[in-house]
């Protein structure tokens, strides 16, 4: 029995790529998100890093697909037409950001660092690197989901594009993992728990710097500094709507001996949003021939 067939993996699993697009007649306040810097310079920190990010997991993913089941490449494929819709969009989202008046190119330059060093590394390394990546858009957009407030008062065209964002990443959680399972079949369970964990701490001292870093650059050309705006990320990850706060427990769980994203099952989330949605995401499809 393969890797996969013995994963938590739902059987009935079915990962949709929905061709929506956003925001092509619309520009962007400057701060989109209920005219709050701090909510908006966190996701425009993390957007930036999706596009070429994405691409990066794409290819991790794709590179250790060779003998897998049936099933599992349905997935990938799926997965790989999900995340290079994410980045299309992420694209344009970006492009509305620097229309608003915001410079982004060192947030922009960082992130090509990054891609240069990742280049350098084993494949296999660069998928551990996705699996725990992987881990922190879903557990984000799980955080998302469930607490629709964070985007009261934003503008709703990209409020519905970072919910519609969410959604998909639950629906392709496991995939990256379940290709990690197969690509380190050979191995032993400590080794790949080493490695895995190892990668995800690696991960974790970096992801939350650079978005902070990234967020107080945004900020600066608000000019907003100094310890108010210190307190005011503090605020937002640890209080109100607290990512950060919220992320501890699931993050937590990625060291249990037995972890896989599916062993919570959460596509009650995704169920959710379509239906409380539907009006405002059902439209997008008919914008398509606006192109990007």
């Amino acid at each position: 029995m393969s890797s996969h067939a013995q994963s938590p993996t739902p059987s009935d699993l079915s990962i949709t790529p929905r061709d929506w697009r956003f925001g092509r007649d619309l520009g962007q306040g400057r701060w989109w998100l209920n005219n709050d810097p701090i909510a908006t310079a966190f996701h425009t920190a993390l957007s930036i890093t999706f596009p070429k990010g994405e691409a990066m997991f794409i290819e991790a993913v794709k590179a250790h697909r060779d003998g897998v089941d049936e099933k599992l490449a349905r997935e990938i494929r799926a997965f790989t037409q999900q995340e290079v819709i994410h980045s299309r969009e992420h694209v344009v989202f970006n492009r509305r950001v620097v229309e608003s008046g915001y410079d982004v190119s060192e947030l922009d330059a960082r992130v090509d660092e990054i891609m240069a060093l990742i280049k350098q590394r084993p494949q296999i390394v660069n998928l551990a690197a996705t699996i725990a990546l992987e881990h922190y858009t879903a557990i984000m957009a799980a955080v998302i989901l469930k607490h629709p407030t964070m985007y009261d008062g934003a503008e709703s065209e990209w409020a519905n594009m970072w919910r519609w964002h969410a959604m998909e990443e639950i629906e392709h959680k496991g995939v990256a993992y379940d290709t990690w399972l197969h690509a380190t079949k050979e191995w032993s369970r400590f080794r790949r728990w080493r490695m895995k964990s190892l990668m995800m701490l690696v991960i974790t001292a970096k992801f939350w710097p650079e978005r902070i870093s990234g967020m107080k650059k945004l900020l600066k050309q608000d000019g907003l500094t100094g310890w108010r705006v210190n307190m005011g990320i503090a605020r937002y990850f640890l209080g109100n709507p607290g990512i950060l706060r919220r992320s501890f427990l699931p993050w937590l769980s990625y060291f249990l001996p037995g972890f896989h994203p599916w062993n919570h099952d959460d596509r009650h989330l995704i169920g959710k949003y379509e239906s409380d949605y539907a009006a405002a995401v059902m439209p997008q499809p008919a914008t398509a021939a606006s192109g990007a």
